[in-house]
């Protein structure tokens, strides 16, 4: 091999986020979640390891799904107390120069105005290093917290999705002209209004008038992460995503995913490696076999089953409410209710699964498919099997100890990766989007169905420019006349 391996660290902000129970290890931060330096020290270790990224996940809801309530969510910490990831990117940001931040939020419940301002001003802020996981939430509790009774339908939340990325792009790639920021001091012209415009976007799920509040950042666009297997969510993937988050049961399974992912972008008009490919990666890693072991035996020994099943069971079925015997397929078919999203569940176990084989295999501490443990050469070896043998770009790798994971990581693997050309030495990119694509790819593929509204084209016939003529009029030293008084009441603003 000779092409680079892509990492991110899966975090979130949060207690416990994957690795249930383990916050109780005596070696564990996790409990610093609430403190910015946690934060800024995970950020400063992560680029000092040459990280491609930290990947925030986040859900606006709690697991109560198992047992008929939030209890065990809340007694096992399983993500929650959570925190809002968006908010401590900048603190990050501030402290490095290279790491790039992904965030998760969801097009499902808040509009989509205030969060192309909130995301354009995090690119800014980390000058072009900010990329966004779409997501479009499955937890029935998160339905529940803005107002609904039930989940909307796993598809129409795609379908929301996609007229939410339009709506985005019109904002992000056609409102604003690159050189619409003139900074005229002489003329007292800080933006032509020439070159900034309405979308007046009027769909099926959202009208927004526009203008975009934000002038373009480096990315204008963030790097657009996607987790999603089902097939609405390979089709939206294929349409928008730049980085995926692949699943499958096994290596052949993942190879398959991807060949099929680049598949569908190449029929979506994109090209087969405009979108790059990322598997969660369980490392454990220690100086020898034994260190390594008996890491892993310590962290077995401390994960809580309870904590797994509270968190499987909060988008799908609640497993401890059936008969070990039970085969799932037959569960879902039975209890299914209209609005109610079970494909989490249904994709997560190969068909005729029951119930006590998907118990056995959800409260495992080490849940795969991708396991290295032992020395940094056999850990090293796994990682370039796997990459080998599936197509992949990189891994988000799962943390067990905060620090400890990525320390291990950046100290025993990080050398061996680099001895076999395998990851960078030093970073040479500024933006997150050239970490993925390379040097110069600052901006979306001209392929990607967000440049087709760069410059305001394509953005239909209601759109329309700000009216310059009416704005020169008040205008010192533009064409017009000043208004001979000033109001003495001063602006408000909303």
């Amino acid at each position: 091999m000779t092409r680079q391996i892509a990492f991110n660290l899966f975090e979130m902000n949060c207690v416990g986020h994957i690795s249930h129970g383990l916050w109780v290890h005596p070696e564990n931060n996790r409990h610093r979640f609430n403190d910015l330096d946690f934060w800024v020290e995970t950020a400063k270790l992560l680029e000092a390891g040459l990280f491609d990224s930290v990947f925030l996940a986040d859900v606006i809801g709690t697991y109560d799904g198992y047992r008929g309530g939030p209890e065990t969510a809340l007694r096992e910490a399983v993500q929650i107390p959570s925190n809002d990831p968006l908010l401590i990117v900048p603190a990050m940001a501030a402290a490095t120069k290279h790491l790039g931040f992904a965030a998760t939020f969801s097009t499902t419940y808040e509009p989509p105005f205030a969060f192309a301002r909130r995301a354009s001003t995090l690119d800014h802020l980390t000058k072009g290093r900010f990329g966004w996981n779409i997501v479009t939430s499955y937890l029935p509790n998160a339905a529940r917290n803005f107002g609904l009774a039930d989940e909307i339908e796993h598809d129409h939340r795609y379908a929301i999705a996609d007229e939410y990325l339009e709506v985005l792009y019109k904002l992000w790639e056609g409102s604003w002209d690159d050189d619409a920021v003139i900074e005229d001091r002489e003329r007292r012209v800080y933006t032509d209004p020439a070159k900034v415009r309405y979308i007046n976007h009027r769909g099926p799920h959202f009208s927004v008038a526009g203008p975009h509040l934000s002038a373009p950042s480096l990315q204008r666009t963030p790097v657009l992460f996607q987790a999603g297997s089902s097939a609405a969510g390979k089709a939206f993937a294929a349409r928008h995503a730049e980085g995926v988050f692949v699943g499958g049961r096994d290596a052949a399974a993942y190879r398959e995913n991807v060949a099929d992912l680049r598949r569908l972008a190449v029929a979506n008009g994109r090209g087969a490696h405009h979108i790059k490919t990322f598997a969660s990666a369980v490392v454990i890693v220690g100086r020898t076999s034994k260190d390594a072991q008996r890491k892993a035996e310590a962290y077995r020994r401390l994960s809580s089953a309870e904590g797994y099943l509270a968190h499987a069971g909060g988008g799908g079925i609640d497993l401890a409410a059936y008969r070990p015997d039970e085969v799932i397929d037959d569960i879902l078919a039975r209890e299914d209710r209209p609005g109610r999203d079970r494909q989490p569940s249904s994709r997560r176990h190969p068909a005729g699964t029951t119930v006590g084989e998907a118990l056995e295999r959800i409260t495992r501490f080490d849940r795969g498919p991708f396991v290295a443990i032992g020395t940094p050469t056999e850990v090293t070896d796994e990682i370039e099997r796997w990459v080998e043998g599936t197509d992949l770009d990189g891994f988000n790798l799962r943390q067990f100890l905060t620090p400890g994971t990525a320390e291990d990581f950046i100290e025993l693997v990080v050398p061996e990766l680099q001895k076999r050309g395998l990851y960078r030495r030093s970073y040479e990119e500024s933006t997150l989007r050239e970490r993925l694509f390379g040097p110069g790819a600052t901006r979306l593929f001209d392929q990607h169905p967000g440049a087709r509204y760069r410059g305001g084209a394509n953005l239909g016939d209601d759109a329309a420019p700000v009216d310059a003529t009416r704005v020169s009029a008040v205008v010192p030293g533009a064409a017009g006349t000043v208004p001979s008084a000033t109001p003495s009441i001063a602006p408000t603003y909303a």
